[in-house]
């Protein structure tokens, strides 16, 4: 083999690895693109807090912590006694606030235990704030 085409073959085989690398390279960062929209994609969860959740003022620190995390919606107190409400945004957020609300929620408050249903992706979200209902 001459020397020009052995050279134009070697660059050729250089060709191809880059392009593949390329390829490759690519496909992790639409990978990681897709896991990252993923975590922002906008969710809405109900919720129901139970424990000594009434008179602590955890309706007040939980509307702080979803405001403080850029989340909408709402939460009020029941008749049984729980605190009940709904949370919309990022999933990630979302999940954050979950997590405070399972393991935080207001100093003199006590979690027994924390409900999370009908959690869904929405195209929009249904609230404009994070309110307190009477």
């Amino acid at each position: 083999m001459s020397r020009k085409r052995k050279y134009k073959s070697e660059c050729l085989q250089a060709e191809v690895c880059s392009c593949w690398r390329w390829i490759l390279s690519s496909h992790s960062f639409t990978t990681s693109f897709r896991s990252i929209m993923s975590e922002e994609d906008l969710v809405s969860v109900d919720y129901e807090i139970f424990g000594r959740v009434q008179g602590v003022f955890f309706r007040k620190y939980t509307q702080a912590e979803g405001r403080k995390l850029g989340l909408v919606g709402w939460v009020q107190n029941t008749r049984a006694g729980s605190v009940q409400g709904q949370l919309q945004g990022p999933r990630g957020k979302v999940k954050q606030m979950q997590e405070w609300l399972k393991s935080t929620g207001s100093p003199k408050s006590h979690i027994a235990k924390a409900e999370f249903k009908n959690e869904k992706t929405v195209d929009s979200l249904e609230h404009s704030s994070f309110n307190i209902v009477k």
